[in-house]
């Protein structure tokens, strides 16, 4: 029984490498003729916002050069985790990718439960852009420069409503108000454009917004930019001063965007959707056309990213204990 036993035991142990081989050789395989069907991209906030815009520009783009359609799928809400978590749960095929950015390593600082790891669970593909923050009112509010709006907002304790999509935009609201020194309600939305709709309106006071998200606002007059959240003017604002000029200068802000894959995504499809972002990056066209909203080219290979995922958690970590944001 012993001697069965034992022959039984050195055949499965010689058999393992076998059947290791033969699934290295199928992903290679899958890898090499990948993509077979269209490619969703999960985009986990509303229309309209700066993931949304940058996702379909990448995409469209993208669709042309692998000859399979590229599908923007919008899951908004639960401050991201819904599109987030639909990501880390997917096949890890490379058919379902995560329009990832800032708020990615901001969220577990303020939030006790995150129904996947941000790191475990995902494979990282690329970054491709960043662009600083621009601090909206509405257009019949009764200030005309960041002072105004911070003497008003000093002036009457608790008047102020920030509108804000949760993750990235509460943030940097967060930070906004703890750097003017002010107390005010940040009202959460499912996404940056429907928050702005509320600024224009006149249902919230103002907003810490993306330029992509604002600039066609700005540029109608439906939203006035009193200040870019950086230390140089934003190419496509450059009448609007920058915090530094405007009597703010110890807040600077800005977001990245990026793709994340599932985690255990063959490299080999990781490194392809890496080779083809970085070959749409290189254009000069995706240089102009990202300067429309003052967004700067930024690659990174995905062991890049995978060093600066953890040191942007311990960030924005110290930037929720400074702000004294508590974790709900």
């Amino acid at each position: 029984m012993k001697s069965n036993l034992a022959t039984m035991l050195a055949a499965v142990i010689a058999f393992a490498p076998c059947v290791q081989a033969a699934q290295k050789s199928a992903a290679d395989s899958a890898a090499q003729s990948y993509p077979v069907r269209p490619i969703r991209v999960i985009v986990p906030q509303a229309p309209g916002g700066s993931n949304d815009i940058m996702a379909r520009y990448v995409g469209g783009v993208l669709s042309e050069r692998l000859g399979r359609q590229v599908v923007v799928d919008n899951r908004a809400g639960a401050e991201g985790m819904i599109g987030t978590e639909l990501v880390a749960r997917a096949n890890p095929d490379g058919y379902t990718l995560l329009m990832a950015s800032t708020a990615f390593t901001m969220n577990p600082a303020v939030l006790k439960k995150l129904p996947y790891d941000p790191i475990k669970d995902f494979e990282f593909v690329a970054t491709f852009g960043r662009a600083p923050v621009v601090i909206t009112v509405g257009p019949a509010a009764p200030v005309n420069s960041l002072k105004e709006l911070v003497a008003l907002a000093k002036s009457k304790p608790n008047y102020i409503t920030m509108a804000s999509a949760g993750g990235f935009m509460h943030f940097v609201s967060a930070m906004f108000r703890s750097h003017a020194g002010f107390t005010g309600e940040i009202a959460l939305y499912k996404g940056g454009a429907p928050a702005l709709i509320d600024v224009m309106s006149g249902q919230a006071h103002m907003a810490v917004a993306t330029i992509p998200t604002s600039n066609a606002s700005i540029r109608s007059g439906k939203v006035k930019a009193l200040a870019v959240g950086a230390t140089k003017r934003a190419p496509s604002l450059p009448d609007v001063p920058t915090t530094v000029e405007a009597g703010l200068p110890s807040y600077q802000a800005d977001i990245w965007w990026a793709w994340a894959a599932t985690g255990r995504t063959p490299a080999s499809i990781v490194n392809k959707l890496n080779k083809e972002i970085g070959a749409i990056l290189a254009m000069p066209e995706t240089a102009k056309r990202f300067a429309v909203d003052s967004a700067e080219v930024w690659i990174q290979t995905p062991a890049e990213i995978r060093k600066m995922i953890p040191a942007d958690l311990a960030k924005w970590a110290k930037v929720a204990n400074d702000a004294g944001m508590e974790k709900r």
